[in-house]
């Protein structure tokens, strides 16, 4: 194929392996991400891990490198933010498998993060992308904690994303329009904020 300016795609660059076939879902979240925030929709943010340096070399100054950290305290959820006057607060994470979510993914003061901004009537909820099934759903933390303090499984099966969560259309424009769901939750709201 030739393209405008001349130059000539080759068969070597048009060989997708299922490895690398898109990105990951927190790039395309982070993409989301910057996308609302210049269309003004909302302003959601990957929280940083929280990180204690204690050793770096200083070749010079462009080239620091850090060589020694640790974790300062547990991280909370991947991200924040505000969409039309709610909190919102998720985690997100990909699984191969295809038949079930592990529940060794999410951390127990993850959960407890979760329960608490549900409890207080934000908006939470996990993005879990089963990558070999290419289905990414949007479980809400009400939906999650049920499913963990009734079950004794130790994950989540497929069949109840399918039948409890929100299946996450792919779109162009942004990649993961997780907000179109949010709205819908936003109308099943019944309570009035004050």
């Amino acid at each position: 194929m030739n393209y405008p300016n001349g130059l000539k795609k080759t068969h070597q660059a048009s060989i997708t392996t299922h490895k690398n076939r898109g990105m990951t879902l927190e790039n395309e979240l982070n993409l989301s991400n910057d996308f609302y925030r210049e269309i003004d929709k909302a302003y959601i943010y990957k929280k940083p891990t929280p990180i204690q340096i204690t050793k770096v070399d200083y070749p010079s100054r462009d080239k620091a490198v850090i060589k020694e950290g640790f974790f300062t305290t547990p991280s909370t959820t991947d991200y924040n933010g505000l969409y039309k006057g709610y909190y919102i607060d998720f985690e997100a994470k990909e699984t191969k498998s295809t038949t079930a979510f592990a529940l060794t993914n999410i951390h127990p003061h993850q959960i407890k993060h979760l329960k608490d901004i549900d409890r207080h009537k934000g908006i939470a909820f996990l993005i879990v992308r089963f990558t070999t099934l290419n289905e990414t759903y949007l479980l809400t933390a009400n939906k999650f904690i049920y499913f963990i303090e009734k079950e004794e499984r130790k994950s989540i099966p497929i069949e109840f994303f399918r039948n409890e969560a929100f299946l996450i259309k792919d779109s162009y424009q942004p990649r993961i329009d997780y907000l179109k769901i949010v709205d819908e939750l936003i109308g099943g709201i019944k309570w009035k904020k004050k």
